[in-house]
């Protein structure tokens, strides 16, 4: 048995898998996400560990007691800042916060010549500069800077760890040679003294602490290094080899192909950053909120949930009034680069409904994921289906026909990168190769692009485009 931990901006979501791949026991904790001033997001890392340890002791006893090994995966991109006695210094500040533009425009330069990517204010990197300039009290105490999952295995084991395809997020890494970059570390006034070591995910990342493992009814098991959630998701999905992709479906929306060789591309905003696996790389694009519109647009039209919602919208059907909806509630990272960009509902009328703006909303989504794959400018065949967004057939119709791809939907696509971290595992303490390990899950579904969304898609476009200027 084999333990899978991810930790989720929405939650914590916790997997048991046994040894032929079934998942034979979940659970999922809610966590609360802080906005205090406009651009800002931020949680306390706190609430990711009694979150991980509330899933944990969810799951049934006697599976606990038969586990030989466990894996993490999360968030990419929060800074966790520590003190004396690994004390957090304040809120992690998350993957989907913007307050950093300013010393990306200071960092973009090198971030393309020593880690072939562009400096996003949803890098580690300009978070570090940001509270370098703002904070500087703060600053001066910090002895380690951890990523969300790495301080949850500072938690379980004690160790200050991180695995290359989550490090790789952090616009600190060399991707190409898998080693931290001095000259980046520089440049936001750090050293490689306040970063934790390096290892792959399929390596040990040390092994629990016996008080905690008592805590959890848990074996002192081995907790593997893991990875980067979109990486862990990769490995769970089966997505390891060139032209293997998946489409993922969370609070963000990410594109992700994996590859044998490390090809940057910073001029179409493509993150380009190591694999979970030795030798393997990945590109991949990122929109910032993709299940995070339907969760608010939701709210906002007074449904009672989202899948009452994705009934309506399904009810309503495809109308060519249907209002357009530029999803950049959280700015846009992929192809935009602009933490500046705002949702936007065009086309309202007197007839528009709650139905409407949940159509509007999906589309507006699967546009934006759209945009996303043609700047990886790839020749795919399909793209797998992953994560909690993942659940609806409507929807799924609709990103085929927006995406101009098939998209096939896999058994566990809800559980995405934990199932990941617990594959992970399994090759760290189990052995087996990754080709062994790592298969495509079972085909449940599979949908074909059916509609010509060109003309909305052109509109879509055009849209942000002509209001860029004004965000």
């Amino acid at each position: 048995m084999w333990l899978g931990i991810d930790i989720g901006t929405s939650g914590v979501k916790t997997i048991i898998m046994a040894d032929d791949g079934a998942v034979v026991a979940e659970k999922t904790v809610a966590l609360p996400i802080s906005r205090p001033q406009p651009l800002w997001s931020e949680q306390n890392p706190e609430d990711w560990w009694n979150a991980v340890q509330e899933s944990i002791l969810a799951l049934p006893a006697d599976l606990r007691g038969q586990l030989r090994g466990a894996g993490l995966s999360g968030q990419m991109h929060g800074a966790v800042l520590l003190g004396e006695a690994d004390a957090v210094l304040r809120p992690a500040i998350l993957w989907n916060d913007g307050r950093s533009a300013p010393q990306c425009a200071l960092l973009d330069a090198a971030a393309r010549e020593h880690t072939g990517n562009l400096a996003m204010p949803g890098f580690t990197a300009p978070k570090l500069a940001w509270v370098r300039d703002n904070e500087p009290d703060i600053f001066a105490q910090v002895k380690m800077v951890l990523l969300p999952k790495d301080y949850i295995r500072l938690c379980m084991t004690g160790e200050k760890l991180s695995d290359m395809s989550d490090a790789a997020g952090s616009l600190w890494l060399d991707v190409g040679k898998r080693t931290w970059s001095a000259e980046m570390l520089a440049a936001t006034g750090l050293t490689e003294a306040q970063m934790p070591g390096l290892i792959e995910g399929s390596e040990s990342g040390g092994v629990l602490l016996p008080a905690i493992a008592e805590s959890l009814g848990l074996p002192v098991i081995p907790v593997a290094g893991g990875g980067g959630d979109q990486a862990a998701g990769a490995v769970g999905a089966g997505v390891i080899n060139a032209k293997d992709a998946f489409l993922s479906l969370g609070t963000s929306g990410v594109i992700f192909a994996s590859g044998d060789g490390f090809r940057p591309d910073p001029a179409n905003g493509v993150h380009a950053f190591c694999h979970a696996l030795p030798g393997r790389w990945h590109v991949m694009s990122v929109m910032l909120s993709a299940a995070a519109c339907l969760d608010w647009a939701a709210k906002l039209a007074g449904f009672t949930d989202v899948p009452a919602a994705l009934a309506a919208a399904e009810q309503r059907g495809h109308r060519d009034d249907t209002p357009i909806f530029l999803p950049y509630l959280s700015g846009e990272r992929t192809p935009h680069n602009d933490p500046n960009a705002l949702g936007v509902f065009f086309g309202l009328n007197h007839d528009t409904d709650g139905a409407a703006l949940i159509a509007s909303v999906l589309e507006g989504v699967a546009f934006g994921l759209r945009d996303g794959l043609d700047a990886l400018a790839l020749d795919l065949d399909e793209l797998s289906v992953i994560g909690g967004g993942s659940r609806s057939s409507w929807w799924a119709q609709i990103l085929a026909d927006s995406i101009g791809l098939p998209l096939v939907y896999r058994d566990g696509a809800a559980l995405g990168p934990a199932y990941g971290a617990a594959r992970l595992a399994q090759l760290c303490v189990g052995g087996g190769s990754a080709e062994e390990i790592c298969t495509k899950p079972a085909e449940l579904a599979r949908y074909h692009p059916q509609r010509d969304c060109s003309e909305r898609l052109h509109k879509f476009r055009s849209l942000y485009s002509t209001l860029r200027p004004l965000f």
